[in-house]
C-alpha cells in the first residue's frame, strides 16, 4: 500500500499502540462486559474509534449504521453475522463501565508521552487547564449544569503542549464555578505524576485566595491572570534599579512578592452567613505588564519565584494552546454535539475522542501537517486498509491496487 508523499508515520503504525492484549485484560479485569451479548467492551472502542474518525457530526443513528457495515466489521475481524440497534447503543452508553475507556485513555498516553525526547518535555513542562461547556437546548440532560435555563456539561482538560493529560467530566452545580473544577483537574494530575516540575497555567477563571494557597502548601507550581486592580498588600518589589522593562511585546510594570486577601464566612445572630475580609499569610508574586499595541493592562499571579517575570508573561501566552486543541475537538471531533444524554455515556465519549484526539496529534506532529489535514489523511488510511483487506480476501494483491 502506499502512504503520503513524505510521511514518516501511517496510520497501521499508529493503531499498533492499542495493544490487543491491553483490551482483553480489561475486559477480564472491569465491569465492562457485565449483562452483555453483543457490544463488548472491544467493540464498542472498535465503533466509537472508527465512528469519531469516519463521521463529521456522530449520533446514536450514525453508531448502528457503522456497526452494521460490512467494511467496519472487515477491518475490526468482528462477526458479519451480528447486528444493532440504536437503542441497543443508547442503553449500553448509559450503562458501560466508563473506566475500561479510561485506563486505555492513560495507558495510550503513556506510551506516547515516554516518546517525548528530554528536551521536549523540559519545553512543554507547562500545563495548561481550562474547561468548555457542552449545552443541550432542549434540557433533555438527565443531570447537568445550570446554564442559563439549559442543561449543560462541563469537561475540564490538563493539556501539556501536545496531548491531553487528564481529563474531568462534571454535571453537577457545584462545579461550575471555575474554582472548584480547575483544582480538581490539576490535583487529579499531580496524583498521577508525583516528583513533576510542572506549572499549572490557569485563566481568569481561578481566583480563590485559599485555592492559591492550597497548591503553594503542596508545592503546586502555578500561573494564572487576575483581575486587575485586585487588592493586596505588596511586601517587596522584584524591580532592580538597573533591570530592562522592556519585555517585547509588552512593559513590565510590576514584579512584587505579596499577601492576598480572602473572604471568611461569618454566621450573624440570624443565622445569615457574610464574608468578612482577612489577610492571607502566604507570599504570592504579582507580575503586571502591559502591552505595547492596545495599552491592556495583564495582571499574573503565581507562586514561583524562580521565573523571571518575561517568562512568566510568556508561560501565560503559552495557555493558548489549549484554546487550540478544544477548537480543534468541537470542530473536528464533534465534541459540541453530545451523543450520550446521561453522565456515563458523556465520560466514554469523552475518554474515546481524547484517545483520537491523541492519534490524529501524534500523526500530525509526526508528519507535520495540519489538524484537518492529520484527521482527512487518517480518515482515508484507514479507508485503504479496509480496502487492502477486501481486495486480499478477495485473492488480489492490494499493491496492484495502490501503486503510485
Amino acid at each position: 500500500m502506499t502512504d503520503f508523499k513524505g510521511h514518516k508515520l501511517q496510520v497501521n503504525e499508529l493503531l499498533n499502540v492499542i495493544p490487543e492484549g491491553l483490551l482483553a485484560n480489561l475486559s477480564s479485569t472491569t465491569k465492562v462486559d457485565h449483562y452483555t451479548k453483543v457490544l463488548h467492551g472491544k467493540k464498542m472502542f472498535y465503533l466509537l474509534l472508527y465512528s469519531i474518525l469516519e463521521n463529521e457530526k456522530l449520533s446514536q443513528r450514525t453508531l448502528e449504521d457503522t456497526f452494521n457495515d460490512p467494511v467496519f466489521k472487515l477491518l475490526f475481524d468482528l462477526d458479519k453475522e451480528e447486528t444493532v440497534c440504536r437503542s441497543s447503543i443508547s442503553e449500553r452508553l448509559s450503562k458501560i463501565d466508563p473506566g475500561f475507556f479510561k485506563q486505555i485513555y492513560e495507558c495510550i498516553y503513556e506510551q506516547f508521552s515516554r516518546h517525548y525526547k528530554e528536551n521536549e518535555r523540559y519545553n512543554y513542562n507547562l500545563i495548561r487547564v481550562d474547561s468548555s461547556i457542552v449545552s443541550d437546548a432542549v434540557g433533555r440532560l438527565m443531570e447537568g449544569l445550570s446554564n442559563c435555563g439549559k442543561k449543560a456539561v462541563k469537561y475540564s482538560v490538563a493539556f501539556d503542549g501536545i496531548l491531553p493529560c487528564e481529563l474531568q467530566v462534571f454535571t453537577t452545580s457545584s462545579y461550575s464555578s471555575e474554582d472548584v473544577a480547575l483544582p480538581e483537574v490539576v490535583l487529579n494530575h499531580v496524583k498521577k505524576e508525583k516528583n513533576h516540575q510542572n506549572i499549572y497555567i490557569l485563566d481568569r477563571g481561578l481566583q480563590s485566595t485559599r485555592t492559591m494557597k492550597s497548591f503553594s502548601d503542596d508545592t503546586i507550581r502555578f500561573i494564572c491572570r487576575t483581575k486587575e486592580d485586585r487588592k493586596y498588600v505588596e511586601l517587596k518589589s522584584l524591580i532592580s534599579a538597573d533591570q530592562d522593562l522592556d519585555l517585547g511585546e509588552s512593559t513590565l510594570i510590576k514584579d512584587a512578592k505579596i499577601n492576598l486577601y480572602t473572604g471568611v464566612p461569618i454566621k450573624n445572630k440570624r443565622g445569615n452567613i457574610h464574608y468578612r475580609e482577612e489577610l492571607v499569610g502566604t507570599e504570592f508574586r504579582l507580575v503586571i505588564v502591559e502591552s505595547k499595541s492596545n495599552s491592556q493592562q495583564y495582571w499574573f499571579l503565581s507562586n514561583d519565584f524562580d521565573l523571571s517575570a518575561k517568562e512568566i508573561a510568556q508561560a501565560y501566552r503559552r495557555r493558548w494552546d489549549i484554546e487550540v486543541f478544544f477548537r480543534f475537538i468541537k470542530q473536528e471531533l464533534n465534541v459540541s454535539h453530545l451523543v450520550s444524554l446521561n453522565k456515563n455515556g458523556i465520560q466514554v465519549i469523552m475518554y474515546m475522542t481524547l484517545i483520537v484526539a491523541m492519534l490524529v496529534l501524534i500523526y500530525k506532529k509526526a508528519n507535520k501537517i495540519g489538524y484537518k489535514t492529520a484527521k482527512r489523511r487518517m480518515a482515508m488510511e484507514v479507508r485503504n486498509l479496509a480496502i487492502a483487506i477486501i481486495v486480499t480476501q478477495c485473492g488480489g494483491n492490494p499493491d496492484l491496487m495502490f501503486k503510485t
